[in-house]
Protein backbone atom coordinates (compact mmCIF):
# COMPACT_ATOMS: atom_id res chain seq x y z
CA UNK A 1 0.00 0.00 0.00
CA UNK A 2 1.49 3.15 -0.73
CA UNK A 3 1.81 6.05 0.97
CA UNK A 4 -0.72 8.78 1.42
CA UNK A 5 0.08 11.73 -1.39
CA UNK A 6 -1.15 15.03 0.47
CA UNK A 7 0.42 18.60 1.19
CA UNK A 8 2.89 19.65 3.81
CA UNK A 9 0.56 21.94 5.40
CA UNK A 10 -2.58 19.69 5.46
CA UNK A 11 -0.65 16.95 7.28
CA UNK A 12 0.48 19.89 9.45
CA UNK A 13 -2.98 21.14 10.27
CA UNK A 14 -3.96 17.43 10.93
CA UNK A 15 -1.36 16.39 13.27
CA UNK A 16 -0.25 19.60 14.94
CA UNK A 17 -3.40 22.39 14.31
CA UNK A 18 -2.19 26.13 14.81
CA UNK A 19 -4.91 28.06 14.71
CA UNK A 20 -5.08 30.53 17.70
CA UNK A 21 -1.99 29.79 18.65
CA UNK A 22 1.73 30.93 18.51
CA UNK A 23 3.75 29.41 16.37
CA UNK A 24 7.54 29.47 15.19
CA UNK A 25 8.56 28.43 11.88
CA UNK A 26 12.74 27.90 12.33
CA UNK A 27 14.55 28.29 9.27
CA UNK A 28 11.43 29.69 7.49
CA UNK A 29 12.95 30.72 4.15
CA UNK A 30 11.13 32.95 1.61
CA UNK A 31 7.81 32.40 4.54
CA UNK A 32 5.64 31.04 2.46
CA UNK A 33 4.43 28.73 5.26
CA UNK A 34 4.27 31.75 7.76
CA UNK A 35 1.96 33.54 5.63
CA UNK A 36 -0.17 30.41 5.00
CA UNK A 37 -0.64 29.88 8.74
CA UNK A 38 -1.27 33.59 9.68
CA UNK A 39 -3.84 33.60 6.82
CA UNK A 40 -5.19 30.49 9.10
CA UNK A 41 -5.54 32.19 12.16
CA UNK A 42 -2.00 31.34 13.85
CA UNK A 43 0.16 34.02 15.20
CA UNK A 44 3.50 33.12 13.30
CA UNK A 45 7.11 34.06 13.68
CA UNK A 46 9.67 33.13 11.32
CA UNK A 47 13.14 33.01 12.24
CA UNK A 48 16.08 32.85 9.57
CA UNK A 49 19.64 32.60 9.91
CA UNK A 50 20.20 36.04 8.69
CA UNK A 51 18.64 39.47 7.54
CA UNK A 52 19.85 38.50 3.99
CA UNK A 53 17.99 35.22 4.32
CA UNK A 54 15.41 37.19 5.73
CA UNK A 55 14.47 39.48 2.81
CA UNK A 56 12.54 37.74 0.46
CA UNK A 57 10.23 36.50 3.60
CA UNK A 58 9.72 40.69 4.65
CA UNK A 59 9.52 41.35 1.15
CA UNK A 60 6.38 39.10 0.91
CA UNK A 61 4.60 40.48 3.82
CA UNK A 62 3.73 43.85 3.02
CA UNK A 63 0.81 43.57 5.44
CA UNK A 64 2.85 43.03 8.66
CA UNK A 65 0.68 39.98 9.76
CA UNK A 66 3.71 38.45 10.94
CA UNK A 67 7.40 38.70 12.88
CA UNK A 68 10.30 37.85 11.61
CA UNK A 69 13.58 37.36 13.91
CA UNK A 70 17.18 36.87 12.65
CA UNK A 71 18.24 33.59 14.90
CA UNK A 72 19.50 29.92 15.03
CA UNK A 73 17.82 26.53 15.46
CA UNK A 74 20.42 26.47 18.49
CA UNK A 75 19.89 29.66 19.86
CA UNK A 76 16.16 30.58 19.34
CA UNK A 77 15.45 34.36 19.77
CA UNK A 78 12.26 33.87 21.75
CA UNK A 79 11.59 33.54 25.38
CA UNK A 80 11.28 30.37 27.67
CA UNK A 81 7.34 28.85 27.58
CA UNK A 82 6.67 31.55 24.80
CA UNK A 83 5.04 29.33 21.88
CA UNK A 84 2.79 26.81 21.24
CA UNK A 85 4.33 25.13 18.16
CA UNK A 86 7.81 24.99 16.93
CA UNK A 87 8.02 23.93 13.28
CA UNK A 88 10.87 22.48 11.40
CA UNK A 89 9.48 21.90 7.91
CA UNK A 90 12.32 20.45 5.73
CA UNK A 91 14.99 22.62 8.03
CA UNK A 92 16.14 20.13 10.98
CA UNK A 93 18.28 18.86 8.20
CA UNK A 94 20.21 21.66 7.43
CA UNK A 95 21.29 22.30 11.35
CA UNK A 96 24.93 20.91 11.83
CA UNK A 97 24.72 17.66 13.00
CA UNK A 98 26.89 18.34 16.04
CA UNK A 99 24.14 21.07 17.13
CA UNK A 100 21.43 19.27 16.32
CA UNK A 101 20.50 18.09 20.03
CA UNK A 102 20.69 21.62 20.78
CA UNK A 103 18.31 22.58 18.51
CA UNK A 104 15.92 20.46 20.04
CA UNK A 105 16.39 21.25 24.04
CA UNK A 106 16.03 24.99 22.56
CA UNK A 107 12.66 23.76 20.99
CA UNK A 108 11.65 22.24 24.03
CA UNK A 109 12.85 25.55 26.03
CA UNK A 110 10.43 27.45 23.75
CA UNK A 111 7.48 25.57 24.71
CA UNK A 112 4.54 26.18 26.81
CA UNK A 113 2.92 23.06 29.02
CA UNK A 114 0.99 21.50 26.37
CA UNK A 115 2.89 22.68 23.43
CA UNK A 116 4.38 20.69 20.27
CA UNK A 117 7.59 20.49 18.21
CA UNK A 118 5.99 19.20 14.48
CA UNK A 119 9.06 18.15 11.96
CA UNK A 120 8.40 17.09 8.60
CA UNK A 121 11.74 16.22 6.94
CA UNK A 122 12.73 14.60 3.51
CA UNK A 123 13.26 11.38 2.98
CA UNK A 124 16.95 10.76 1.64
CA UNK A 125 14.79 8.15 -1.38
CA UNK A 126 12.75 8.58 -5.01
CA UNK A 127 12.89 10.29 -8.03
CA UNK A 128 13.29 13.81 -6.76
CA UNK A 129 15.92 13.38 -4.58
CA UNK A 130 18.06 11.27 -6.96
CA UNK A 131 17.91 14.88 -9.00
CA UNK A 132 18.37 16.90 -6.30
CA UNK A 133 21.94 14.42 -5.24
CA UNK A 134 23.14 15.92 -8.44
CA UNK A 135 23.86 19.60 -6.36
CA UNK A 136 23.95 18.20 -2.81
CA UNK A 137 23.76 14.55 -1.84
CA UNK A 138 21.48 14.95 1.45
CA UNK A 139 22.22 11.42 2.92
CA UNK A 140 24.29 11.95 5.87
CA UNK A 141 22.62 15.33 7.01
CA UNK A 142 18.84 14.16 6.90
CA UNK A 143 20.28 10.90 8.29
CA UNK A 144 21.44 13.07 11.02
CA UNK A 145 18.23 14.39 11.80
CA UNK A 146 16.68 11.55 12.26
CA UNK A 147 19.14 10.14 14.29
CA UNK A 148 18.25 13.68 16.35
CA UNK A 149 14.68 12.74 16.54
CA UNK A 150 15.43 9.48 18.08
CA UNK A 151 17.23 10.73 20.57
CA UNK A 152 14.67 13.20 21.21
CA UNK A 153 14.10 12.24 24.76
CA UNK A 154 18.06 13.46 25.61
CA UNK A 155 16.44 16.92 24.85
CA UNK A 156 13.42 16.71 27.19
CA UNK A 157 11.22 15.25 24.61
CA UNK A 158 9.25 12.14 23.87
CA UNK A 159 8.10 11.34 20.35
CA UNK A 160 4.07 10.79 19.80
CA UNK A 161 3.11 10.21 16.73
CA UNK A 162 5.20 9.21 13.17
CA UNK A 163 3.61 9.70 9.69
CA UNK A 164 5.20 8.51 6.35
CA UNK A 165 3.56 10.72 3.82
CA UNK A 166 4.31 11.89 -0.31
CA UNK A 167 4.15 15.63 -1.44
CA UNK A 168 3.57 15.85 -5.21
CA UNK A 169 6.51 18.85 -6.79
CA UNK A 170 5.94 20.56 -9.88
CA UNK A 171 8.66 22.07 -11.48
CA UNK A 172 8.06 24.17 -14.71
CA UNK A 173 11.51 24.22 -15.93
CA UNK A 174 15.36 23.56 -15.46
CA UNK A 175 15.49 27.59 -14.05
CA UNK A 176 12.39 26.87 -11.62
CA UNK A 177 14.54 23.46 -10.48
CA UNK A 178 17.17 25.97 -10.34
CA UNK A 179 15.37 28.66 -7.85
CA UNK A 180 14.29 26.25 -5.94
CA UNK A 181 17.63 24.42 -5.13
CA UNK A 182 19.76 27.68 -4.72
CA UNK A 183 16.92 29.26 -2.82
CA UNK A 184 17.99 26.82 0.30
CA UNK A 185 21.83 27.72 0.10
CA UNK A 186 23.47 30.27 -2.38
CA UNK A 187 26.25 28.33 -2.23
CA UNK A 188 24.76 25.41 -4.55
CA UNK A 189 24.54 28.02 -7.62
CA UNK A 190 27.76 27.27 -8.73
CA UNK A 191 27.30 23.46 -8.37
CA UNK A 192 24.17 23.41 -10.08
CA UNK A 193 25.36 25.81 -13.22
CA UNK A 194 28.77 23.22 -13.86
CA UNK A 195 26.22 20.16 -13.38
CA UNK A 196 23.21 21.83 -15.56
CA UNK A 197 23.63 18.90 -18.82
CA UNK A 198 23.40 16.69 -16.58
CA UNK A 199 20.79 17.92 -14.40
CA UNK A 200 19.03 18.82 -17.69
CA UNK A 201 19.12 15.39 -18.83
CA UNK A 202 17.86 14.16 -15.25
CA UNK A 203 14.83 16.58 -15.17
CA UNK A 204 13.72 15.23 -18.24
CA UNK A 205 14.15 11.39 -17.33
CA UNK A 206 12.62 11.51 -13.78
CA UNK A 207 9.36 12.01 -12.44
CA UNK A 208 6.49 12.47 -14.84
CA UNK A 209 5.28 15.13 -17.14
CA UNK A 210 3.07 17.82 -15.92
CA UNK A 211 0.09 19.84 -17.15
CA UNK A 212 1.94 22.01 -18.54
CA UNK A 213 4.76 22.49 -21.44
CA UNK A 214 7.92 21.48 -20.34
CA UNK A 215 6.72 21.12 -16.38
CA UNK A 216 7.95 17.90 -14.56
CA UNK A 217 6.33 16.40 -11.28
CA UNK A 218 7.76 14.34 -8.51
CA UNK A 219 6.77 12.71 -5.50
CA UNK A 220 8.92 13.62 -2.81
CA UNK A 221 8.38 11.07 0.16
CA UNK A 222 8.50 13.05 3.84
CA UNK A 223 7.87 11.97 7.66
CA UNK A 224 6.41 14.08 9.66
CA UNK A 225 7.11 13.56 13.40
CA UNK A 226 5.26 15.44 16.35
CA UNK A 227 7.21 15.94 19.94
CA UNK A 228 6.25 16.71 23.08
CA UNK A 229 8.00 17.91 26.25
CA UNK A 230 9.01 14.20 28.17
CA UNK A 231 7.44 11.73 29.98
CA UNK A 232 4.39 12.34 31.96
CA UNK A 233 3.26 15.55 29.64
CA UNK A 234 -0.35 15.92 28.78
CA UNK A 235 -0.64 14.73 24.77
CA UNK A 236 -2.03 17.87 23.01
CA UNK A 237 -5.06 17.10 20.88
CA UNK A 238 -3.53 17.80 17.94
CA UNK A 239 -1.33 15.17 17.80
CA UNK A 240 -3.75 12.60 18.31
CA UNK A 241 -5.73 12.80 15.23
Amino acid sequence: MGREVTTDLAMLERLAPTRGKDVVDVGCGGGALVRELARAGARVIGVEISREQLAAAVARDPDGRSRYLVGRAEALPLGDDSTDVVLYLRSLHHVAPVELMTALREARRVLRPGGAVYVAEPLAEGDFFELVSLVENEVEARGAAQGALDDAPAAGLQRVRTVDYDVRVCIADLAGLRARIVSVDPARADRFDDRAPELAEAFGRLGEAGERAGERCFLQPMRADVLIPGPGAVLPSSSTA
